[in-house]
C-alpha cells in the first residue's frame, strides 16, 4: 500500500523514469502513466522495482521536518534541499532564482539542452534552474542573478563584431521545458518577456504564415542579453515574465561564441566532404541487383537544381542517414537556417543536423563537367553517369535524325517538270509577225503550250498546219513550236486567282 500511495505522487517525469527503468512503456497520459505504474508494482515484487520507487519518492520529497515537508511548493526542482537563503550565501556570490539559492551539488534530475551549430559554448553562468511559480496567477515572475568575472568581460568587451550591435562573443539565455529525459531543444513559454537590469530585451518575434489556417509560429533561440548587462564584476539580475499554464520550464545562462553561416560552410568543407569513390560505392549499393525484388533498377535520376531555390547547385550537399541521392546546396541551407533554425531536409523532411550533412564529391565533380544546359543527371550501375537532355532538345535531335534527304528540285526550271513556268514567259507583242516558228533560227525558247481557248476542231485545223511546217525543219520532232491562239497571240499557262 505504501508504494502504490509513493506512485500515485509522482509526476510525470517520474512515472517515465519509473517505467522506462522496469523496460514499460513510457508514452501516454498522466492518468494511464498512473495506471501502468500501479499495475506494475501489484504484480511485481522485485528488489529493482522497490528500490528506484523509494529514490525517485525520496529526491521528490526529502527528509526534512515535518513543517518544512508540509511547506515545501509542488514546484520546486529536485535538489534544492533548503528554502533559505542566507548571507553568507550572498557573500560567497551563489545565484538565486525566486530566493532559491543554487545548489552547489549536480541536482538529480539534470536538465542537458541540445546544443546549436551557430552557438559555442565557452562557460556555464547559471545551470539549468526551473522557473517557480510564487502563486496561482496566471502570469510569474522569476529572477536569477549571476557576475561575470574580469576575464569574462574581457573577452566580450574584445570580440570582434559579426555586424553592427552584434558580437561573436555573447552572453544568452536559453529557456526549455524542465524534463531530465533525453536532451531539450529551446522552448519559450507563453507570453514570455525578458528584462535585464531593468531594461526590456528583445525576445525573437513569431514568422508570419504562408499557409491558411496554420497559426505563425515563433523561433525558440537563444536570447541575446549582452547588450544590457555589466561589464564588470557587479550583479547582473535577469527577471523572465511567463505564463503559468501548467507546463515546467528551466532557464539557462551561457557565455558562447557565435558563429556565421560563411563559419559553418567552412567547417562543413574542411571536415564533412565525402570522395567521388565513396559516393560511386554508395550509388552501386543503391543499384545492386536484388534477386528477391521483382523490380530491377537500371539508373538513378539526379536533378542539379537545387530544391531550396530553384537554381542549378553550387556546393551539392546531404544528409548522411537520408536514403535519397539528391543533393540541395550547401550555402543556402545554411543561410536558410542562420535566420530560420529548422534543420530539416528540403528532399525528404526528416531531421538534417548539422553535424550529419556532408558534401557529394561526385557530384561537385559533374557539376564542373556539364554545361549550364543540363538539369538532370543519371547515375547508372557500375557508378557512371549520363546526362539527360531537356525534352524539346530531345524532339529536335529525334526530328533532324528521322527526315530524310530528298533531292531539291527547281520547279523554275523548264526541264525538271517538262512544262514552262508561269513567270518565264517573255514579252507578248500581240502581233503576228513576232511569233514565227519553224523557222531556221529554231523555236521560241521554252516548252509546248496548251491553248485552252481552242476547240478540238480548230486545234485539229492549227495543228495539221503546224505539222505541215514543222516537217520542213529537222528540229520540229524534238522541239515543238508554240501554239498561237485564235486572237494571235502566244498562250501560256493559265493562272488560277
Amino acid at each position: 500500500m505504501a508504494r502504490q500511495n509513493m506512485v500515485k505522487s509522482f509526476r510525470v517525469s517520474d512515472l517515465q523514469t519509473l517505467l522506462a527503468s522496469m523496460g514499460r512503456s513510457k508514452s501516454g497520459l498522466k492518468q494511464d502513466l498512473v495506471g501502468r505504474a500501479l499495475r506494475l508494482v501489484q504484480t511485481e515484487y522485485s528488489p529493482e522495482l522497490l528500490k528506484n520507487v523509494r529514490q525517485l519518492y525520496e529526491s521528490r520529497f526529502p527528509k526534512t521536518s515535518g513543517w518544512l515537508a508540509a511547506r515545501r511548493p509542488d514546484g520546486v526542482p529536485v535538489g534544492y534541499s533548503s528554502l533559505s537563503s542566507s548571507p553568507t550565501a550572498t557573500s560567497q556570490g551563489a545565484d538565486y532564482l525566486n530566493g532559491i539559492s543554487k545548489p552547489v551539488a549536480t541536482p538529480a534530475a539534470e536538465v542537458k539542452l541540445v546544443p546549436l551549430p551557430f552557438y559555442q559554448t565557452l562557460e556555464t553562468l547559471l545551470l539549468p534552474t526551473e522557473l517557480i511559480s510564487q502563486n496561482n496567477e496566471k502570469l510569474q515572475d522569476s529572477q536569477c542573478i549571476f557576475e561575470l568575472t574580469p576575464n569574462q568581460a574581457d573577452q566580450i568587451r574584445n570580440a570582434s563584431e559579426l555586424r553592427p550591435g552584434m558580437r561573436s562573443i555573447q552572453v544568452v539565455l536559453r529557456i526549455c521545458y524542465t524534463d531530465s529525459i533525453g536532451v531539450q531543444e529551446d522552448q519559450y513559454p507563453p507570453n514570455i518577456a525578458v528584462k535585464v537590469n531593468q531594461s526590456y530585451c528583445h525576445v525573437p518575434g513569431y514568422y508570419p504564415s504562408n499557409k491558411p489556417g496554420v497559426e505563425p509560429r515563433r523561433p525558440c533561440r537563444p536570447v541575446n542579453i549582452t547588450p544590457w548587462l555589466h561589464l564588470s564584476t557587479a550583479t547582473n539580475r535577469v527577471t523572465v515574465t511567463w505564463g503559468n499554464f501548467g507546463k515546467r520550464y528551466s532557464v539557462a545562462v551561457y557565455l558562447v561564441r557565435v558563429f556565421t553561416a560563411a563559419d559553418l560552410f567552412s567547417q562543413l568543407k574542411l571536415c564533412s566532404e565525402e570522395s567521388a569513390e565513396r559516393c560511386r560505392e554508395r550509388i552501386q549499393e543503391k543499384l545492386r541487383f536484388d534477386p528477391e525484388s521483382e523490380i530491377a533498377t537500371t539508373g538513378l535520376r539526379v536533378s542539379l537544381i537545387c530544391p531550396l531555390v530553384k537554381m542549378r547547385l553550387g556546393v551539392p550537399c546531404r544528409v548522411l542517414t537520408c536514403a535519397h541521392l539528391q543533393c540541395f546546396d550547401a550555402v543556402f541551407f545554411l543561410q536558410m537556417n542562420e535566420k530560420k533554425p529548422t534543420w530539416t531536409c528540403p528532399v525528404c523532411d526528416k531531421p538534417a543536423p548539422f553535424e550529419l550533412l556532408t558534401i557529394d564529391g561526385l557530384l561537385s565533380d559533374i557539376l564542373k563537367e556539364t554545361s549550364e544546359e543540363i538539369e538532370e543527371i543519371e547515375y547508372l550501375t557500375d557508378g557512371s553517369w549520363r546526362p539527360i537532355r531537356d525534352e524539346k532538345e530531345r524532339d529536335r535531335e529525334r526530328e533532324r535524325s528521322n527526315t530524310p534527304e530528298y533531292p531539291v528540285v527547281d520547279i523554275c526550271i523548264p526541264e525538271a517538270n517538262g512544262h514552262s513556268p508561269a513567270h518565264s514567259s517573255t514579252s507578248l507583242t500581240g502581233k503576228s509577225g513576232s511569233g514565227s516558228v519553224g523557222t531556221a533560227g529554231g523555236p521560241v525558247a521554252g516548252g509546248a503550250v496548251v491553248d485552252l481557248t481552242l476547240d478540238s476542231s480548230s486545234e485539229e485545223e492549227e495543228g495539221g498546219g503546224a505539222g505541215g511546217d514543222s516537217e520542213d525543219t529537222e528540229d520540229s520532232a524534238d522541239s515543238p513550236a508554240p501554239k498561237r491562239g485564235r486572237y494571235n497571240y502566244d498562250k501560256d499557262l493559265v493562272t488560277a486567282y
